[in-house]
């Protein structure tokens, strides 16, 4: 494997990987947590800050395996950049890690999307706007970097470049989170036959401690779980209602992140337990705050009506939206690596890597570019962002700062 940027000259980042495979829950919190305040974006700037943080500065997988942990996640149901995230930390350090990754990405964002609620009629005026702004073009630096770093590593020929150059138009030309599903799934296919000549993937870095007795039980929870989210759809409890819409909502969204919105619109607004109104303001809360799109369910359990709301109801929201896309993903985890590992799955993976980069580069174009840049002065501002991070390598604290103070001061500009 190629030495990746920030290694020492005389160091194997194989031995690396391998000398770094375990951790501790708190190292894993401690990364998730900084994370958890800072990942502005969405769920694809999402996938770009952990590949920096993850792969290129921790080194706690390579490249190969980030790019398969993408993929599977992509192949599930569920709220995508969290799933890989959990994944990390369970691999990183067990189910304790993975509860640490999750809740340190996580409930910074819920908090501060209540907050922000709050305080919304303050942000109203030009300069929050505008500060609201930067954070969008922080998001282009950010994934223009992952998908560059991407793309040198998992599309190195001609094929694989093409895949993933097709992956890019028939994602951005649909538009459909449906059509993300059809991309991987023909990378899989195509790389049976234009990936022949990958190498079997051996890597043990990709490892969960635990084998597929556990990860059917946790598929067969998610079953049951659904199952009776469904039965009560109508009745029983209130309490029990609720749960069982924002459950069915995790686990029927493909696509996570803006997806889920109207799916959330059908599964709490229409049956009367919050507002229309306060359902758009959270919606347009949830544009502007770090971390998980699904933290949006945080406040609408907390706006819910008939005595259901409060921390109760935010906690239930929490619970209900995320842990359909954990449980899938948890017991899935030992049946991807085993799959990976055998011959004929190399081709398979590594045409799905090719379809992951297009995927992530039909996004940059749409909707984090054309969200994010609407005129040359926002175009100069994500290019020296960039710069900041490919070129000198700078923190996406600084350039975050720099987004923000260059974006009002653009708007102050006659």
């Amino acid at each position: 494997m190629p030495l990746q940027p920030g290694h020492p000259p005389d160091c194997d980042p194989d031995k690396v990987l391998k000398s770094r495979d375990t951790g501790t829950p708190f190292e894993v919190a401690a990364a998730f947590l900084r994370l958890g305040v800072t990942s502005f974006g969405g769920p694809i700037a999402h996938l770009g800050y952990f590949h920096r943080e993850f792969v290129v500065r921790r080194r706690w997988l390579d490249e190969d395996h980030y790019g398969h942990l993408v993929a599977l996640c992509q192949f599930l149901p569920g709220p995508a950049s969290s799933q890989v995230g959990f994944s990390l930390g369970l691999m990183r350090a067990g189910w304790l890690g993975g509860f640490a990754a999750f809740l340190g990405f996580t409930l910074p964002s819920a908090l501060a999307l209540l907050v922000f609620a709050a305080l919304s009629d303050r942000l109203t005026g030009p300069l929050g706007q505008a500060a609201i702004h930067g954070l969008k073009l922080v998001a282009v630096a950010v994934v223009a970097q992952g998908v560059l770093r991407m793309v040198q590593r998992l599309t190195p020929d001609r094929n694989r470049a093409l895949m993933a150059a097709a992956a890019a138009g028939l994602v951005a030309i649909s538009g459909t989170a449906l059509m993300q599903l059809y991309a991987v799934a023909g990378g899989a296919l195509l790389g049976l036959w234009l990936c022949r000549h990958v190498e079997r993937d051996t890597g043990g870095t990709f490892s969960i401690g635990y084998g597929r007795r556990v990860g059917s039980l946790l598929l067969t929870a998610f079953a049951i779980l659904l199952a009776a989210s469904l039965s009560v759809a109508h009745h029983g409890p209130l309490l029990a209602q609720i749960a069982a819409a924002f459950y069915r909502t995790g686990a029927l969204v493909f696509g996570g992140g803006h997806v889920v919105l109207p799916l959330l619109q059908h599964a709490i607004v229409e049956p009367g337990w919050i507002g229309k109104d306060a359902f758009l303001s959270g919606y347009g809360a949830a544009q502007a705050v770090p971390g998980p799109m699904f933290s949006f369910a945080a406040f609408l359990g907390a706006q819910l009506q008939g005595g259901c709301g409060g921390i109760v109801g935010a906690g239930i929201g929490l619970a209900g939206i995320f842990l359909p896309g954990l449980l899938l993903v948890s017991g899935a985890l030992p049946y991807w690596q085993t799959l990976a590992r055998r011959e004929r799955a190399a081709s398979m993976l590594a045409g799905v890597n090719a379809a992951v980069v297009g995927l992530l580069a039909a996004a940059l174009y749409n909707p984090v570019w054309t969200s994010a840049v609407l005129s040359a002065r926002d175009f100069a501002i994500a290019l020296v962002a960039f710069a900041m991070l490919v070129a000198a390598r700078w923190s996406p604290l600084v350039v975050t700062v720099w987004c923000v103070l260059a974006s009002i001061t653009s708007t102050l500009r006659p």
